[in-house]
Order: structure tokens, then sequence, then C-alpha cells
């Protein structure tokens, strides 16, 4: 047993508990790798398979949609991506890839791709329906979220980027927004729309202005580290109600998170400034999650002492809130009819979708 002295807390942390937990992640990956090079068959549906119940939001590329599979009466979310949007937009390949994780990836805090399919004017992606809704709306209703309940809402979010990282993909675009709460109350990572498998670095620019890392900012090339750095926004937000580095004018906000220099709210407790300073570290070499430890100096920091890391990747911790069913039928968001087209468009460019 090895004990971590963190803000005059002994927190022990065990040897065995890493090897094991590092194993279950190589099983994993290893999963990964092979449902990547082979992808699953499924079976073959089309858009008509599904009744449409409700219009759940609207996105870049498409619309996501609440649709029940008619023949076993299950709810899924379906995104309606149009082919001309994603062709003008020049995001086909980056589709592509978003399509092969989304079908590969398998962990309880990361969503996973039920099927996929294309008609004359979309493509289709059909994932589960997770009824509690965004993190982005409770934040919005309740202001901001009690320490415990961001603890056990970071945790799974540490654990969902544990295993994204141990599969050598970078998620990019981590916010409340990307983050879903199901019936029982535990989260799920989704929207990988910017994920991309890193092997070293890579230098592309995107994200959310509010959670992009200095790194991606500077051009300089970056690695895994950026998702570090918006897990450390992330736990700021769920306790204050906004993020650390803010302004109307995007340049501004830009130099704001360069600089570094953020003020804590009264609110949060010492433990809890300590880690999120750790993880906002401009210099990514020396930024929690980055450093000779990974993902552990996270793990055993003081603030997470109360948290059972086996016991919430197994989902046996009562959650400390449970979200209220939407009632869809009053979403406030009007319905909306997919286009048809007499022949199929873009057939080339989609011809490996």
């Amino acid at each position: 047993m090895i004990f971590a002295q963190q803000e005059d807390k002994v927190v022990p942390f065990s040897h065995e508990h890493q090897y094991s937990h590092k194993r279950y992640l190589d099983l994993l990956k290893q999963d990964f790798l092979q449902r990547y090079a082979n992808p699953p068959v499924r079976e073959p549906k089309t858009v008509d398979d599904f009744d449409t119940v409700a219009t759940l939001g609207f996105g870049a590329f498409g619309t996501v949609l609440l649709v029940r599979d008619k023949s076993t009466f299950e709810y899924y979310a379906m995104k309606a991506l149009e082919k001309a949007n994603v062709i003008k937009k020049k995001n086909v390949k980056q589709l592509l890839q978003e399509k092969k994780i989304l079908e590969s990836v398998s962990f309880p805090f990361v969503l996973n791709l039920e099927n996929s399919f294309k008609d004359n004017v979309y493509v289709f992606l059909i994932t589960p329906h997770l009824a509690g809704g965004e993190m982005f709306s409770i934040l919005k209703k309740l202001g901001n979220l009690s320490e415990p309940l961001s603890q056990f809402y970071a945790a799974q979010m540490v654990l969902a980027l544990e295993y994204l990282h141990h599969c050598s993909i970078v998620h990019r675009d981590i916010k409340p927004e990307n983050i879903f709460l199901n019936e029982s109350g535990y989260i799920t990572l989704g929207d990988f729309g910017f994920c991309k498998i890193i092997r070293s670095r890579t230098w592309t620019i995107c994200g959310t202005p509010e959670y992009i890392a200095p790194e991606i900012i500077l051009s300089k090339g970056y690695t895994f580290s950026v998702d570090w750095w918006s897990l450390g926004i992330l736990i700021y937000e769920m306790i204050a109600g906004y993020p650390p580095f803010y302004s109307s004018d995007t340049m501004k906000m830009y130099e704001k998170i360069l600089g570094g220099s953020f003020k804590s709210p009264e609110c949060m407790t010492p433990t809890c400034k300590s880690l999120v300073k750790s993880l906002l570290d401009v210099d990514p070499m020396k930024r929690y999650g980055s450093l000779k430890a990974g993902v552990y100096d996270i793990k055993k920091h003081a603030w997470f002492i109360d948290i059972d890391w086996h016991t919430v990747l197994h989902q046996k911790m009562f959650p400390p809130f449970i979200p209220v069913k939407k009632n869809f039928s009053d979403s406030g968001l009007s319905d909306v009819k997919l286009k048809k087209a007499p022949e199929c468009l873009f057939a080339r460019e989609f011809s490996n979708f």
C-alpha cells in the first residue's frame, strides 16, 4: 500500500488496485482495437423502421430525434446528418472517424453506436436514448451543483477519459452540453464529433472556446492533456455555475486562458481549488493527468478521498441526484420533417458509411 499526501490528508492507494485496473483497461483496449479493425455486423435498418416521437435538438450538421424501433418498441436517439451540410463543411472524414470510434467503444460512461444507415439525403447514427437529458440543462435549472454531486459526475468523467486515452482516443469537446444523464442518474459522455485517434501529437484547432486548452490556441501541437484541461473547466463550472475564463470577446477570452489566472468562488472547498488548479496548469507538461503517474494523480487527490472508484465504475453507488424524465410531448422544439430526394445524393463521398 502506498500513501499520497494531499492537503493534510493521507489518501491510501493500492498498487494491486492499479495493476488490476490496468489489466481491465488493457482488455477493453484489446476489445476496442478488434472492433475498430473489424466493425460489428448489425441488423440492417432504414429510417422507415423507426417512429419519430420528438425532436431532441439541433446540431451543426442536422437534427437529433427521439425515435422508437417499430419491431422492438425500444427508444433511441437518432442523429440525422444531411449529407450536403457535411460536404459543405468538409467534415466527411471526421464523420467517418466518429462513426468508427462510436461503434468500437464499450465503456459504462461513454456513448456507443447501436446502428447506422443512410438514405438519399441523410446519414443516420442511432445511439441509446438517455432519458435524463443534458448536464447543461440541469446546470441551467439549478444554477450550480453541490460539491458531492460534482464529485460524483467528475469521477465518472475521469474514468471515461482514462478509458478513451488508453484506447488512444482524444475527445476534444468536453462540456456540459455533451454529457448526458440516464434514468438512474449516472452520466454518459457523448458527441464525438471532434474525437480523434492519436499516436503522438495533433495540431487541429477545434473545441468550444470556453473549454479550449492553451496548447490548442497556440497551435504548437497537443496530446491527451487537452481533455484534462477541459475536465478542470467542467469541475469549476459545475460548482461555480460559470466557466473560469469568460469574455464576450473570444480573443480576450483566449488571452485569459493563455494567462491561466482565475478566481475560485467562495463556495469551492480548498481541496477542490487544489485539484482545479492542478488541472488548469497552462503548461501541459505540468498538468495533472499528464505527469509520470498519469491519471492516478487525479484519482488519489484529496478531493476524491470519499470516492470508491470500483463502486462508481460498476455503478453500485447511489447517485446523489435522480433526474426527472422529460415530457417530450412538450419539448418546445418544433417537429422536423426529414427531406426526401428521388436519387441518392453524394453516393461516392459516403460510399464507406
